[in-house]
């Protein structure tokens, strides 16, 4: 039944996923934190929301449009679920704006495959990093990722490498134009210092995180599994799925230099993670298989977080 409703694209996947999200989003903020309602400012809660909602919207575009899937709503699905999994992010507001962005960078940086106005979708890339980085400074990181997308498609033109240094002064630019006008110009330095919290990336410590570490096994073991069954796929596809490899790492990196006690920055590889999920998803051949599958993956998610009510 499960397999039925979201084997392909309809529109009410949207509205039973979205309603779902929203009504999640709420239930972590009274339940799960304890919130009343005097605690929770309404009109910027509801603004975080929207782009949470639009979010999912953005995943579903970059995978149709990307080829990454077949053409089904199993993306949305998880990419929803994984949520349940980690309720955590969406206490953190930085994490929601930061994935945001890094999706709207994501969605330009695989459309280079098409080899048409590269410095254009370099620059927008770079872009939307750079501004996912003033909520999280390590996701510059993520900067490693076009200069990848460089280094794959064209880098034979120099054009394409001065383009990330026009992208880096327009940004300071601009942002220190805005904050000299909001009377904050320390923000640059008190932010970019790039400090890390040696005690929160001990290997016992980060181990000692069980679900983030199955998390992060999990996600290989299913990358591992994708790149096995692209064999027979083209060149194109493979490529991309390498650079989506390599973001689920850089999120992983980043996601480690930015927390302590808590993985909310986790939010950040949901993506990439979803990508290797629905591919795994689509290698299993009996449709039994595959709804017993599903159901776990709605259901044990939905228990756990019930428990911790």
């Amino acid at each position: 039944m499960i397999t039925s409703i979201f084997e392909k694209t309809k529109p009410v996947n949207f509205i039973i996923l979205l309603v779902f999200l929203f009504l999640f989003y709420w239930s972590v903020q009274f339940y799960l934190l304890d919130f009343a309602l005097d605690d929770i400012e309404i009109v910027p809660s509801l603004g975080i929301l929207s782009l949470l909602l639009f979010s999912v919207f953005i995943v579903d575009f970059v995978v149709k449009r990307n080829k990454l899937t077949r053409t089904n709503s199993f993306a949305i699905l998880f990419f929803t679920l994984l949520f349940v999994v980690f309720p955590e992010t969406l206490i953190d507001n930085k994490a929601i704006f930061t994935s945001f962005f890094l999706l709207l960078a994501m969605r330009r940086l695989l459309s280079i495959k098409s080899l048409k106005n590269i410095k254009l979708k370099i620059f927008d890339a770079g872009l939307w990093i750079c501004i996912s980085s003033i909520f999280y400074e390590w996701a510059l990181l993520y900067l490693l990722l076009v200069f990848a997308a460089i280094f794959i498609y064209e880098p034979k033109n120099i054009r394409n490498w001065l383009v990330i240094i026009s992208v880096g002064f327009c940004f300071f630019m601009i942002l220190y134009g805005i904050l000299v006008l909001l009377d904050k110009p320390s923000f640059i330095q008190n932010h970019y210092d790039f400090a890390i919290d040696y005690d929160a990336i001990l290997p016992l410590k980060w181990w000692s995180s069980l679900k983030m570490s199955l998390f992060a096994i999990v996600n290989m073991g299913l990358a591992f599994s994708t790149f096995i069954n692209l064999n027979k796929a083209g060149m194109g596809k493979v490529i991309v799925m390498r650079l989506i490899a390599f973001s689920f790492v850089i999120g992983l990196v980043v996601n480690v230099l930015v927390t302590s006690d808590n993985n909310n920055a986790v939010m950040i590889t949901f993506f990439p993670s979803v990508v290797f999920i629905v591919n795994y998803l689509e290698s299993i051949k009996k449709p039994k298989i595959l709804e017993l599958v599903l159901i776990a993956s709605i259901v044990v998610p939905i228990i756990v977080f019930v428990t911790k009510l």
